[in-house]
């Protein structure tokens, strides 16, 4: 893993869609679970992919409340319906 500065994995996280964010975070859960990385990269790749994660599900609520607000347009009442 390259970047140790939180600040600059993060800048460098939010401008990831969610499909590329997403696709990095499998890579590092794959060579997490290969056992293969020093300790010290094991420790990077961690932090990155749970910053992944985090990025990944805060995509994720956004678009469910645009699906839910477009519901609730579309149908003219304030009813919002969860997503199944």
């Amino acid at each position: 893993m390259t970047n140790r500065n939180p600040r600059a994995m993060s800048d460098n996280i939010k401008s990831l869609s969610f499909e590329d964010a997403l696709s990095e975070l499998e890579k590092i859960v794959r060579g997490l679970e290969g056992g293969q990385l020093k300790l010290e990269d094991a420790i990077t790749a961690y932090e990155r992919g749970a910053a992944l994660r985090q990025h990944c599900e805060a995509k994720l609520s956004e678009a469910e409340a645009r699906v839910q607000a477009i519901v609730q347009r579309s149908d003219g009442t304030l009813d919002m319906k969860p997503m199944d």
